[in-house]
């Protein structure tokens, strides 16, 4: 399984916004990262279309989360970002060649499908059961107490 880059330029910025205590110019999350920005806003567009996230308007304005961090699990980051679609695309590869399998015989999905569909629900599940509030978490076991408080007085 791969991800885009945009996955994680915006886990990382949810965790940011968990330390925020206003709205986080897109410019700003951009910055702190050192990434490019006009790709930033791309990514910050998918979480807001996803409601994960929406744009304050005005002066003092930028993103901020749309809940509580304990509410947003990281598959819901990676789905806004890079879409709902499973990893794995069925062809029906053995209805091919010279010793094609009728379609009326196929009536469950074959073991390479149903294996793949085994490994992406579990990847699914490991992602569901992560929030932005545990990534925070470990920002500061990794980090120490003082990190994401850092964050936000450089936010200032």
């Amino acid at each position: 399984m791969r991800m885009s880059g945009g996955v994680e330029w915006a886990l990382h910025c949810c965790v940011v916004l968990t330390a925020a205590d206003r709205p986080v110019p897109a410019a700003r999350l951009a910055e702190l990262h050192d990434v490019s920005a006009s790709y930033l806003a791309k990514q910050l567009q998918s979480l807001s279309r996803a409601g994960l996230v929406r744009s304050v308007q005005g002066q003092a304005g930028g993103y901020v989360l749309t809940r509580a961090p304990e509410l947003v699990t990281v598959l819901q980051v990676v789905e806004a970002v890079d879409g709902p679609e499973p990893a794995f695309a069925c062809t029906e590869i053995r209805q091919r060649g010279p010793l094609a399998t009728p379609p009326e015989a196929c009536l469950v999905p074959c073991a390479v499908s149903r294996a793949m569909a085994a490994a992406d629900e579990a990847w699914r599940a490991a992602l569901r059961a992560v929030t932005i509030a545990d990534l925070a978490r470990d920002v500061t076991g990794d980090y120490g107490p003082g990190a994401l408080a850092g964050i936000r007085a450089w936010l200032r």
